[in-house]
């Protein structure tokens, strides 16, 4: 794939389970973009993490109908890939650069301005929720609201450095060999899921196996090392103009950097909930621990359950802040998921 111009344009459109795919040029390379709902309505756009796009990562939260009568019902999704990691996706060139973690950015932007979007949701998973909070951060007036999985904003400790250049090699040399595998499932969900000698592993961790089988081990490579190589934000995160939602998985091997991310957003604005027994993927492994959260957070821009409110999703966008009582333990349905929360918010 050659250097592409510096506007956005349509290579080709298709559908794709049920969402038209659009595959837009950026002048820092091609992105595909599959947009789900009616396009008059707000938007809410997706990142998935690493080997990962919309149908491994976020399948399992907008497959329940709970989440289905809210997300769904109140926005158009727009999940955005990382370059080459759409189904069915070529080998990216060797002659393309690969992109640092501004040029992803800044691709974001550019599919933005290509659907002539205004102010938008943001819901990022990992490296994704990186990507998302990077540029929430550069472009502030385009966010109405952000909620990150597993979140990381700080640059790599020598041990992941040390851990993805060894998985940077084994892809490049091996591909998307059963080691590679392992690694990213175990990165991805807690060992329960994953199983052992004695238990199987979950249906969700089969999928999920079998669907890297199809991943371009060339790509993969290429997204692992912009995100290897990605800088600390830490100190843009009080820049923030936009409400926080963030999720993690007590199991996360990432737990902490959720931590010290939520430790250095506003205190007024943010929220975070942990999700007990389960890892980093918890839109997968755990989805409906985070509906209620979910709810009350969208109730605080004017968004609503389809089961609730008749109203047009077009609704007031100026936030009110979410009581704290609303995401007590008590409010988030502890006696559905094992979830527990930590909540700073202002009254």
């Amino acid at each position: 794939m050659g250097e592409s111009s510096s506007s956005v344009s349509v290579d080709v459109e298709r559908i794709s389970f049920g969402g038209k795919e659009h595959l837009i040029k950026t002048s820092h390379g091609t992105v595909s973009v599959s947009v789900f709902g009616d396009q008059d309505k707000p938007a809410l756009i997706t990142y998935p993490d690493v080997a990962l796009n919309h149908v491994l990562c976020f399948q399992g939260l907008f497959f329940c109908p709970e989440a289905a009568s809210l997300l769904l019902h109140n926005f158009c999704i727009y999940h955005i890939c990382p370059p080459g990691h759409e189904l069915g996706a070529a080998p990216i060139s060797s002659r393309v650069p690969i992109p640092s973690v501004d040029d992803l950015v800044d691709q974001v932007a550019y599919v933005l301005d290509y659907f002539r979007l205004g102010s938008v949701m943001c819901l990022g998973v990992l490296a994704g929720a990186y990507v998302l909070t990077l540029f929430s951060i550069k472009y502030r007036e385009r966010v109405l609201g952000l909620v990150l999985v597993s979140p990381l904003c700080k640059a790599p400790s020598w041990t992941e450095w040390l851990y993805s250049k060894i998985l940077c090699n084994l892809l490049y040399f091996y591909g998307m060999c059963d080691l590679i595998k392992e690694c990213l499932l175990h990165r991805y969900f807690c060992k329960e899921v994953c199983g052992n000698t004695q238990i199987p592993e979950s249906e969700i961790v089969q999928a999920c196996r079998s669907l890297l089988d199809e991943r371009q081990s060339i790509n993969v490579w290429r997204y692992l090392q912009s995100i290897n190589r990605r800088y600390d934000i830490t100190e843009g995160l009080q820049q923030l103009q936009c409400r926080t939602l963030i999720f993690v998985g007590e199991n996360s091997p990432f737990h902490s950097d959720a931590l010290h991310m939520m430790s250095k957003l506003d205190s007024r604005h943010s929220a975070l909930v942990e999700v007990q027994a389960c890892g980093s993927l918890v839109t997968e492994e755990q989805p409906h621990a985070m509906l209620i959260p979910l709810e009350y957070f969208f109730m605080g821009y004017g968004f609503y359950r389809l089961n609730q409110f008749t109203d047009s999703p077009r609704g007031p966008l100026s936030p009110s802040c979410i009581s704290p009582e609303l995401l007590s333990p008590e409010s988030l349905g502890v006696k559905l998921k094992p979830i527990k929360t930590r909540v700073s918010v202002e009254v």
